[in-house]
């Protein structure tokens, strides 16, 4: 039997003839709006449904598509996925942190460098027609000290990654499954805190995360820090960051998420310290690109293809089996 999975985002080509390769057929409605997603998922039985970030997935929607059995999320988060609606429905997650980790993990890389050598800013000087080197005098990442926050897939890829540059590398997770390799040693928080001379953050979006990196914390490393955030916007309170920044706190950040993803709709109270990161020298923006390669977006499928492939088989056999 063949099913259908709906697919309302935009998704890489190879999307389609690797479904068929394993009995799944594909209805492909990326322009389809978030509202118009229920009335779709009730017309038809959908066995999966495929998204990125423009949808929430919720109970109410889970209600329209009462067929539906895996949910497929096309990136590493799931905070816009309500995971214990899906487990009441009895509907499964996929998503595919495997599929952009060596982006993020070179990403990242990236960034600590453009914090370290001034590359965003020096950019900008020679442009505008100054050369100014002892300025622009910066550091090197070898013999320093990385902290990551959380230690998955994404901190691993960083990790792995930074080995090459002759640094210590620091991991904390809260996950009691998680465990050290060759790149990493795990220690405590308060230990992240009295010996990282960088801190990168690779830890999901929930509620218990929200601002986890807060003034208070921000407070309590040892010695004033470089700050990476290449997790999600919502993990890092960017108001504390600023009044760490100015108090030297945090010497310098480099973001690829924010807050307020939507810069047309920051409130006053986010303007406010955007204004600030915006026109500092020592802080880097980008625009949530840190996974976003050709290679991360056919990868993505590849991940997602054997996940539902393995989610099927499972279920055939369970079926079978009853």
């Amino acid at each position: 039997m063949v099913n259908t999975c709906l697919v309302v985002d935009e998704m890489h080509p190879s999307l389609e003839p690797m479904l068929q390769a394993i009995g799944v057929s594909i209805n492909y409605c990326p322009n389809l709006t978030a509202a118009e997603v229920p009335a779709a998922l009730a017309a038809f039985p959908y066995e999966g449904l495929m998204v990125r970030s423009k949808l929430r997935v919720t109970a109410d929607l889970l209600a329209h598509g009462p067929h539906l059995r895996y949910v497929a999320r096309a990136g590493a988060g799931v905070d816009n996925i309500d995971e214990a609606a899906m487990a009441a429905a009895g509907v499964t997650l996929l998503n595919a942190p495997e599929g952009n980790r060596d982006a993020v993990g070179e990403y990242a890389v990236g960034l600590l460098l453009a914090l370290f050598r001034n590359i965003a800013r020096a950019d900008h000087e020679v442009r505008q027609g100054q050369w100014q080197r002892e300025a622009n005098r910066g550091e090197e990442i070898g013999g320093k000290t990385v902290g990551l926050l959380g230690y998955g897939h994404m901190g691993r890829a960083f990790a792995r990654r930074l080995s090459a540059f002759g640094c210590t590398v620091l991991a904390h997770d809260i996950d009691p499954s998680c465990t050290a390799d060759d790149y990493a040693t795990l220690v405590s928080l308060p230990e992240l805190q009295a010996r990282a001379e960088v801190l990168s953050l690779h830890i999901p979006y929930s509620p218990a995360n929200h601002h986890f990196v807060d003034e208070r914390l921000l407070a309590g490393f040892a010695a004033p820090i470089w700050l990476l955030n290449t997790a999600r916007g919502e993990v890092l309170n960017q108001a504390a960051l600023v009044r760490a920044l100015q108090a030297g706190k945090v010497r310098g950040a480099a973001l690829d998420v924010l807050e307020n993803e939507r810069l047309g709709t920051l409130t006053p109270e986010q303007q406010q310290p955007f204004n600030f990161l915006a026109s500092s020298a020592n802080v880097v923006l980008s625009p949530h690109i840190g996974g976003w390669t050709h290679q991360s977006y056919a990868r993505i499928n590849e991940v997602l293809v054997r996940k539902i492939a393995a989610f099927r088989q499972v279920r055939q056999g369970a079926t079978a089996g009853s």
